[in-house]
């Protein structure tokens, strides 16, 4: 059975090469994107997410927010952070991990370690 996951980035760029490592791993996945806090709801309609990779860096909207807002809809998935760079001025607690973008393997790791879990 394919893992439901939802990559919430604001590069549509990114959310390809996210979901590309994942498959590219041999993860059997189905992807879903959202780029915006206003397609939330649309990104929802009839998926539930088992795992959200979620950029920690999104225009108007930060990874916090983003994770308060998914964590109302489906506080039963898995939420992992993905950014290109680590601020110090993000609420990170409840998130499972924050990987660098550049580190796709670790993330392939860490979605292995609790698919397995």
């Amino acid at each position: 059975m394919a893992l439901r996951v939802l990559i919430v980035d604001d590069s549509r760029d990114d959310a390809e090469l996210t979901e590309f490592a994942l498959r590219d791993a041999g993860l059997v996945a189905q992807c879903r994107s959202l780029c915006h806090a206003h397609a939330l709801d649309e990104a929802l309609e009839g998926f539930q997410p088992q795992l959200v990779l979620c950029d920690l860096n999104l225009p108007g909207w930060s990874g916090a927010e983003a994770m308060a807002a998914l964590r109302a809809r489906v506080p039963e998935a898995r939420f992992i952070f993905l950014t290109g760079a680590v601020r110090g001025d993000e609420d990170l607690a409840g998130a499972e991990a924050v990987v660098l973008k550049d580190d796709m393997a670790r993330l392939v790791a860490l979605v292995r370690g609790g698919a397995a879990g």
